[in-house]
């Protein structure tokens, strides 16, 4: 999980270049979701797996759910500090273990209720001082619902990968994401694709490695134990952003972000140290 946090965040700092390059939001998505099924499909050609799985119904569902929340948290990410969008983003551990509870029946622990509700207060601390700002340095209140919209399709997208990962291998699940990606974005915003330059290529073709070592690397925390908690060992990906955010863009966290992220980490911590993990079925 250590390892798709990191990627996932070197994925958002090269999102936030490619939006300060003027590069558009689709076109982003469809470039990343190319490369993602140039390397899904080589990867299942390598290990002589049906790329189109079993259960395609719920593969689809992955990929469509996937979509919506990719548009939302880059979105997000071009138009927020690095760290505010990111901490946006996981919020999606509350939905996933609440689906994966309705769902999957997955009984969330004591450690993930109390991990659940420090994010949320955690969350409070960094939005509320921005909500309905007029300065310029606000939070832009379009991009705030970007992303917590972003975070609902993600918590939805993870609980169908911890429904999936039963019977499909990895690099299936991750395949279903371009397949409704590129036509996706072809339909609704082609007519708007530029040339990159050479460096914005650059830009692009890292978001899409990123993003597929990101996915492979969560998808297979997900065989290894449960959603909910899988997920929410994933908060350290903020203190990459924050981290990232201050190297490349000078961004100093405020200190209502300060706060906020300690909260969220401090639940973080709290499901890693008093859950423990659920054993490997293989």
């Amino acid at each position: 999980m250590m390892i798709s946090a990191l990627a996932f965040a070197l994925m958002g700092s090269l999102v936030k270049l490619a939006g300060e390059m003027a590069i558009p939001l689709l076109q982003i998505i469809f470039v990343r979701a190319v490369i993602s099924a140039v390397l899904s499909l080589w990867d299942l050609r390598r290990v002589g797996v049906n790329p189109l799985g079993h259960r395609r119904g719920l593969l689809l569902a992955r990929g469509l759910s996937g979509f919506l929340a990719l548009m939302g948290v880059f979105y997000a990410l071009m138009h927020l500090p690095l760290a505010q969008a990111t901490v946006l983003q996981y919020l999606h551990p509350v939905f996933t273990a609440l689906l994966a509870f309705i769902f999957l029946l997955e009984r969330p622990s004591a450690a993930t209720v109390l991990c659940v509700l420090l994010s949320l207060v955690g969350l409070g601390c960094m939005v509320f001082p921005y909500w309905g700002s007029t300065e310029p340095a606000g939070l832009s209140q379009v991009a705030l619902l970007a992303g917590l919209g972003g975070a609902l399709g993600s918590g939805v997208a993870y609980t169908l990968v911890r429904k999936l990962v039963a019977t499909e291998h990895p690099s299936v699940i991750v395949l279903y994401f371009p397949l409704v990606c590129i036509p996706g974005t072809l339909l609704l915003g082609a007519e708007g694709f530029i040339w990159p330059t050479t460096k914005g290529w650059l830009i692009l073709a890292g978001i899409g490695c990123f993003t597929q070592l990101g996915q492979v690397a969560l998808t297979k925390a997900m065989q290894w134990d449960s959603a909910s908690r899988a997920t929410s060992l994933s908060y350290v990906q903020i203190l990459f952003a924050a981290v990232l955010g201050w190297c490349f863009f000078a961004e100093t966290p405020a200190f209502t972000t300060l706060l906020g992220s300690g909260f969220i980490l401090l639940g973080a911590g709290i499901s890693f140290w008093l859950q423990p993990a659920r054993q490997s079925p293989h």
